[in-house]
């Protein structure tokens, strides 16, 4: 009898748990309706998305990008630009280091790090560029352009796809070319009027031969040295002037050491945003575009930040040296030849450029 019991205590309690069980089921378990509703759901994230809600799912690398200038310079502006696209469109799987101010080489030592794949990325001057690929100095050549609009029309249309497929010829990947501005003057020597006043000032130059034909043209005597020197090359009267965007000049404190400075526009400045060509091509097609959409949106911050700098310095400059002046700039352009370029140029790209711009000026 007492066994007979027990057995119908424990088959009593089984039947509670059953039925505890399928409560507890019914109360999680979504219907089909339901399961399909949220499945519609996460379908319309998706596409809405443009991808999986999961996002970048590709292989994690680590990444460094080197450049000339220091921070909060505008090549600096473009790498942090770059580097928080390219962190957020990957959920962190690349993460990019950014290395200002020469740390990683001079521009020239990045510029051929980057070509047999020992540095990633650079955002690469002119100079650097034009001494492996000389058509790269064409917006650099004496008062080309006349603003801001002509240089980007060169740089986002035909002849920008040109330099760029010149580039990969050489095994670089030109992801965009970012901004730097128009170039001025400054020296300790005496105010600058006309060509004739540049007569026997030291002046500094990179070491870009278009710059160094230009100033000889002028009557300078030239000396170059690296970007990082010529604060201290000014201040020792190593060197009389130097050549840069205003931006430039402020933030490398040349004001402080420099009288005169004259508003030339003389040359316009871009940034090669540059990659290894090998690294490029052994990343996946979906990094690929995540790459390219942020070195975009690092060219579209560098010319924004260019152009109000370019507004702004010129206040902020008043009174920082004894005299500014804005010469006549016919007396300048002159003084100076393209057909001097040739040697250095190829003639034939010389006068596409120019042609393209006697089109676009005339539309």
């Amino acid at each position: 009898m007492k066994q007979l019991k027990s057995k119908w205590i424990l088959g009593m309690l089984l039947i509670a748990i059953i039925v505890f069980l399928a409560a507890c089921g019914s109360d999680d378990t979504t219907s089909g309706e339901e399961a399909n509703d949220n499945s519609e759901e996460e379908n319309s994230q998706y596409s809405e998305s443009g991808g999986s809600s999961e996002g970048y799912q590709g292989e994690s690398f680590s990444w460094r990008i080197g450049f000339n200038t220091p921070e909060g310079s505008v090549r600096d502006v473009a790498a942090q630009k770059f580097k928080e696209v390219v962190e957020s469109k990957t959920d962190g799987n690349v993460t990019i280091e950014v290395f200002a101010g020469e740390v990683l080489g001079t521009e020239q030592e990045m510029v051929e790090q980057v070509q047999v794949g020992a540095l990633d990325f650079q955002l690469a001057g002119m100079g650097g560029m034009s001494n492996i690929i000389p058509e790269y100095s064409i917006l650099a050549l004496p008062f080309m352009v006349n603003n801001f609009e002509e240089a980007y029309a060169v740089l986002d249309g035909p002849i920008g796809d040109e330099l760029k497929a010149k580039a990969e010829a050489s095994s670089f990947k030109v992801l965009a070319h970012t901004d730097l501005g128009f170039a001025q003057i400054t020296n300790n020597v005496r105010p600058i009027q006309s060509p004739e006043d540049l007569s026997g000032v030291r002046m500094r130059s990179p070491n870009e031969v278009t710059s160094i034909k230009t100033f000889e043209q002028l009557g300078a005597s030239v000396s170059t040295m690296p970007f990082t020197e010529v604060y201290l090359g000014l201040s020792q009267g190593v060197v009389d002037g130097q050549f840069n965007p205003l931006d430039a000049i402020y933030e490398n404190n040349m004001h402080e050491v420099q009288d005169y400075l004259a508003l030339t526009n003389h040359f316009y400045y871009h940034v090669n945003f540059i990659m290894s060509l090998d690294l490029w091509n052994s990343i996946d097609p979906e990094l690929q575009t995540i790459i390219q959409e942020a070195a975009d949106e690092a060219r579209d911050a560098s010319r924004e930040f260019t152009q109000q700098m370019d507004r702004d310095m010129l206040d902020v400059l008043e009174g920082e040296f004894e005299e500014i002046t804005t010469p006549d700039l016919d007396a300048f352009r002159e003084a100076v030849q393209l057909s001097e370029f040739e040697d250095v140029i190829p003639a034939e790209f010389i006068q596409e450029t120019v042609d393209f711009l006697e089109e676009y000026r005339g539309n």
